[in-house]
């Protein structure tokens, strides 16, 4: 399926949820038809179909709508790529940036296509540890360059608003492939680049 931010949500689906978000609140001991609340179920319904649009997305997909024959072999990089995720742990928040690099290996994908998987892997429930690999592994399945480069860095809302209430935690993850692995200069380049 090609990229696609969800503009119309399926109304089923929306009812079903909005139905259990009801129920959770009046475990909470809120009441759900109160002014505040009534649109609540729904809203929340709509959000979470939102957040999590990257199940019905696919990476390759999005990479390989826009693939160039290009004879550049030197780094590329897309750095401080805003991404938005949801712990599957407690399906809370987690809020960061991720950096990708790629040096091609005669073929190029056009810039935007690197934010888009990011963004697509990341509106899932997710580990930021699988993430930063679905990203690496996307683009390297994608483009076969001569490695690939992914460092997230994100603040966990899990932590920071409950649990050990570390506030100013940052969890840094990073994965690598081809020559990003083998090439110390390489790798320190690119983290360099990055400002690590």
């Amino acid at each position: 399926m090609a990229y696609r931010k969800i503009e119309e949500y399926d109304e089923k689906t929306t009812k079903e949820l909005a139905g259990h978000v009801k129920a959770i609140l009046k475990l909470l001991g809120e009441d759900p038809e109160r002014e505040g609340l009534t649109k609540t179920p729904e809203r929340v319904a709509k959000a979470w179909q939102f957040l999590t649009q990257g199940y019905e997305q696919n990476g390759e997909t999005i990479v390989r709508s826009a693939v160039f024959t290009e004879p550049y072999s030197q780094m590329v990089l897309v750095k401080d790529i805003e991404l938005f995720s949801l712990c599957e742990h407690h399906m809370l928040p987690f809020i960061g940036k991720a950096h990708v690099a790629y040096i091609p290996n005669g073929r190029i994908t056009g810039l935007s296509k690197i934010a888009r998987v990011v963004e697509t892997y990341a509106r899932r429930l997710q580990v930021q540890e699988r993430l930063t690999e679905q990203i690496r592994d996307c683009i390297q399945e994608s483009l076969h360059p001569l490695g690939v480069a992914v460092v997230i860095e994100a603040m966990h809302t899990c932590m920071s608003m409950r649990g050990v209430e570390k506030s100013n935690a940052i969890t840094t993850t990073s994965a690598f492939s081809g020559i990003f692995l083998k090439s110390f200069k390489t790798r320190n380049e690119f983290l360099q680049l990055i400002g690590k």
